[in-house]
């Protein structure tokens, strides 16, 4: 069964299948200290009685004292073994998440995410995968020795005194009852707190990225504002959902306390022999103190759980943000193909496009239907005026977005490269910008690319060169310097097809022309380059140039050729 498929609470399940053996030793691991405890509170009562009742004195009962010892010494031991395998469950269960969703996010690309602000799915990758870890680590394993442990204490007591026996079975429903009914509204309060902050996480970082434009028109005290209220929103949703957390245990402590006070005050009378109805004549200073000790442990499972009832709520409600997520579909991978290389030159990919249309559901067709053929090796310039469907067609040959009808095919199916107007670089050296494209490429690789891209001129002027750290998105470099860094990236990839849209968009004449050798450089390296762009000197390097108008091809014409293909 597909995780996408899944709801909130069977995605949950899913995921625990996954740690089963480590969530297994770690319910194995409570039922042996479950089990000390019992040992360990029968041989309290035991020696409390002989030296109390019988007037042993201390020093005969050493190896009574010894084993107490020993055994407190085991159920530390098992306690630390029950922790650290719950937390490597959910260390374990968090880890392949994360791999998981950045391969999905990675998958469905920028246009199908453009929807979501890059602060909530970060916060979204971070913080609510982490709210799974109080369920995994301890709510789940809990919830089995909530029911295994009573069970085993119960026995011991029933062996001793059934009607003591009796008092705790019959305390026992009320108190998960009344848990389920306090903490029905925890799961909804936790789905709208994490909308909450993935909201006011994306608010924060839309006006920090903002702060110069606010400076500028003298409003920078009314975001402070507009800040300071989403946050207090917050604190309220976190406030509600703690008290839901609180109430719930204090119910859980009312029904205890008053299921032990019912059993002391039962011994109590029955050893006075105030009671003589059932097994209270038989009541020893052994078996009533055994029993008195017990009763605390018998509640102390459901009590754990209920401390941990509230990550089962946190857990659903991030849950519910990451299932939908889960659920975007994503285009298939390409199979990646080898890169051939001659003399150090890329071969280009062939593009073939039949009756493909490309609708959103907002706008309807924005493009189609399109019939196009692109040759390995050729440059093609789209052209148009703006909201013709330049973006979209690149974006379809990138995978950004799929056809509602008709088919593509891109062969080999290589890794493509991208080049935006606005390319991202993120905070870092040159260098880490670099191998963004190629992790593995060695220094001489790095300045090659650069050169090629025209920025060796200025690489060989920095103190630190390709060290040179930058500011977030790209600070420190023009907006030219900017687009050569983006193109060094492609040069570095090696990917046969490049995909450019409107690369010297904002660039001076010199710049311009700077880039247009660059890319010529790709060209003669045998790739093949689509470009969508309105500049003349663009469309003056292509060999064909594709005329777009309200999504649909009103000129093809081949350069340096008589012939127009309609």
């Amino acid at each position: 069964m597909e995780e996408s498929d899944l709801t909130p609470r069977g995605w949950l399940r899913h995921q625990a299948t996954r740690v089963r053996v480590l969530l297994a030793q770690v319910v194995a691991l409570g039922v042996v200290v479950g089990c000390l405890t019992i040992v360990q509170m029968g041989l309290l009562a035991w020696i409390v009685s002989r030296l109390t009742i019988e007037g042993i004195p201390a020093d005969e009962l050493i190896w009574p004292f010894m084993g107490l010892a020993l055994v407190v010494v085991l159920r530390a031991l098992a306690q630390w073994g029950q922790e650290s395998a719950g937390n490597e469950a959910g260390v374990r269960v968090r880890s392949r998440l994360r791999a998981e969703l950045l391969d999905h996010l990675a998958a469905l690309g920028p246009q199908r995410l453009s929807d979501q602000h890059s602060a909530g799915l970060g916060g979204q990758v971070v913080e609510q995968v982490e709210a799974l870890d109080g369920y995994f680590s301890r709510f789940l394993p809990q919830l089995r020795l909530a029911v295994v442990l009573p069970l085993i204490i119960l026995c011991v007591v029933l062996w001793l005194d059934w009607l003591a026996a009796l008092f705790l079975l019959l305390a026992a429903p009320l108190i998960p009852l009344f848990m389920a009914l306090v903490g029905m509204g925890a799961e909804r309060l936790n789905r709208e707190q994490f909308l909450a902050v993935t909201r006011l996480a994306g608010h924060f970082l839309d006006r920090v990225r903002g702060v110069t434009t606010l400076q500028l028109f003298n409003r920078t005290e009314r975001s402070v504002d507009e800040v300071f209220t989403a946050a207090d929103d917050y604190r309220q949703r976190s406030m509600r959902t703690l008290r839901i957390a609180f109430l719930s245990s204090a119910v859980l402590e009312f029904f205890a306390s008053v299921a032990i006070a019912v059993v002391a005050i039962y011994i109590g009378f029955g050893l006075l022999g105030y009671i003589s109805f059932g097994p209270a004549d038989e009541l020893t200073l052994f078996s009533g103190l055994f029993v008195l000790l017990l009763a605390p442990e018998f509640f102390q499972p459901l009590r754990t759980l209920s401390q941990h009832y509230h990550d089962r709520a946190a857990a659903l409600g991030a849950a519910d943000a990451l299932v939908k997520l889960l659920k975007r579909p994503a285009p298939a991978e390409p199979v990646p193909a080898e890169v051939s290389e001659t003399e150090g030159q890329a071969s280009g990919s062939r593009v073939d496009l039949e009756n493909v249309v490309v609708s959103y559901p907002e706008r309807g067709r924005v493009l189609g239907p399109l019939d196009l053929v692109i040759e390995p090796g050729e440059c093609l310039a789209v052209t148009g005026p703006s909201g013709t469907g330049k973006s979209t067609l690149l974006h379809l040959l990138g995978g950004f977005v799929t056809p509602a009808e008709g088919s593509y095919e891109v062969s080999p199916a290589a890794p493509i490269a991208w080049m935006d107007q606005r390319p991202w670089l993120v905070k870092g050296s040159l260098a880490d910008n670099l191998r963004l494209a190629a992790p593995d490429a060695d220094e001489a690789r790095l300045y090659d690319a650069v050169r090629q891209a025209g920025l060796g001129a200025l690489i060989d002027t920095l103190p630190d060169g390709l060290d040179t750290s930058l500011g977030e998105r790209g600070l420190g470099l023009s907006g030219g310097q900017a687009q050569r860094l983006a193109l060094a990236r492609v040069f570095l990839s090696q990917a046969p097809l490049v995909l450019l849209d409107e690369p010297t968009a904002s660039l001076d004449v010199d710049t311009e022309a700077q880039i247009i050798g660059s890319l010529r450089r790709l060209i003669d390296a045998g790739r093949t380059l689509i470009v969508a762009t309105h500049h003349p000197a663009l469309i003056d390097m292509a060999d064909r140039v594709l005329t777009l108008s309200e999504g649909r091809v009103i000129d093809s014409q081949r350069r340096g050729r008589n012939e127009i293909e309609q």
